[in-house]
């Protein structure tokens, strides 16, 4: 009976698995959104990309809280479980509330600096989506995932530049004439940046995770 029972609990390394799949699903809506914002291709498919992926995210979060609560033994603290599936999902939520801003106000074109702000958050998913597979031999892997928890913060620090630029530049081009448009393009800087933190808050999680379980 025990040992039918120990095959209907979810094997601890399924969540890895869910990790990674969760990983991937935020890089692909990355990419979208780093395309969305270079315009490369068509606006409309990338947000919709950006939205099916992150109901797909939702969905893998679900199965993750799942199978914390059916599983018996967990390849880490249950807790840590739950910060690092939510800090994920974090990220491609503000992704999706970005797109709801870009649809709201019918935005179109994006300026350089919102341009180098979806490269960045490009480069944050790559290196997480680099980072979540580590998890499973974190031992062997501890140095180079301090490595990229540095390189994301790196990356979050130029966001911050990039996103006091850009407020500058958008109330010198629209503050004394166009408040509407310095409004919008605030808005949208602010979600971007946002979504660049999320990814910190990934990276932190992640390395929090390493210094209590090597």
């Amino acid at each position: 009976m025990i040992s039918l029972f120990k095959k209907l609990m979810p094997r601890e390394d399924r969540f890895f698995d869910l990790f990674e799949q969760h990983s991937r699903t935020v890089n692909a809506a990355a990419n979208a959104m780093r395309d969305l914002l270079a315009g490369e291709g068509d606006l409309e498919a990338h947000c919709q990309t950006i939205i099916d992926l992150e109901h797909k995210a939702d969905d893998i979060t679900r199965d993750v809280l799942l199978a914390v609560r059916r599983s018996f033994i967990t390849p880490f603290d249950r807790g840590d479980i739950k910060d690092l599936i939510q800090s994920m999902d974090d990220a491609i939520d503000m992704m999706h509330k970005t797109v709801k801003t870009i649809r709201r106000f019918e935005q179109k074109t994006f300026g350089p600096g919102m341009r180098e702000m979806g490269e960045l958050i490009a480069e944050a998913a790559r290196l997480i989506s680099e980072a979540i597979p580590l998890l499973d031999k974190m031992g062997a892997n501890a140095t180079r995932l301090s490595v990229i928890a540095e390189e994301v913060t790196r990356v979050e620090g130029r966001s911050d530049e990039l996103y006091e630029q850009g407020l500058k530049n958008l109330f010198r081009d629209h503050g004394a004439g166009n408040a509407m448009a310095y409004l919008i393009g605030s808005e949208i800087y602010s979600e971007l940046e946002k979504v660049v933190d999320r990814f910190e808050d990934v990276a932190n999680e992640i390395s929090g995770i390493v210094i209590e379980n090597v």
